[in-house]
């Protein structure tokens, strides 16, 4: 089985995805660290983290695709997560493959840009975060961008059939329940 956790940036994915292969007993992969080796690896493919994600899901979803199938095909389990997937490019492969699949979405549709800022800010006081040395003006803006890219994933949902699941109000309940959705 593959589990696959998609959606915007700073939602929970990492620590869904993290509990989840914990739970399982089963290893999980940062679609991250993907497009991370295709920004410094073959910059020539023009994949690159300074793209918006749903670009880099058009741009990244064939090689994931074909990933996923030989994934499927010699039976993996595996935990999958990050922003490189959009719910109308795996809605094909999940209809192929519905007893090998278990995908969900993650977002925040409606959250305070200040109050998200002040949650990235705490975690990244913690953590080797990517955002812990942009400026204040550069997060809020991140924020603001991907409350916009969490309304089009769950249009997306909506339209495809998929699970999505919103973390703008009660983060950790929010959380609780993709947990306990993919582990069912």
């Amino acid at each position: 089985m593959l589990y696959i956790i998609s959606g915007a940036s700073r939602s929970g994915k990492t620590l869904v995805a993290k509990k989840v292969a914990a739970n399982k007993g089963i290893p999980c992969l940062s679609l991250d660290w993907i497009m991370m080796g295709f920004t410094n690896g073959i910059p020539e493919y023009g994949i690159h983290d300074k793209l918006f994600p749903d670009e880099i899901a058009k741009r990244l979803w064939s090689f994931l695709k074909a990933m996923l199938e030989s994934m499927i095909y010699v039976e993996t389990d595996c935990v999958i997560e990050g922003e490189a997937i959009l719910p109308e490019l795996i809605i094909e492969l999940f209809e192929e493959y519905p007893k090998e699949l278990s995908i969900c979405f993650l977002g925040y549709t409606d959250v305070d840009v200040d109050h998200k800022f002040q949650e990235i800010q705490d975690y990244s006081k913690e953590k080797n975060d990517w955002l812990a040395d942009k400026s204040d003006s550069y997060v809020k803006d991140h924020v603001k961008n991907m409350i916009a890219h969490s309304r089009n994933i769950k249009r997306s949902c909506q339209a495809h059939n998929l699970t999505y699941f919103d973390t703008s109000d009660d983060f950790m309940d929010a959380i609780d329940h993709t947990i306990t959705y993919l582990s069912g």
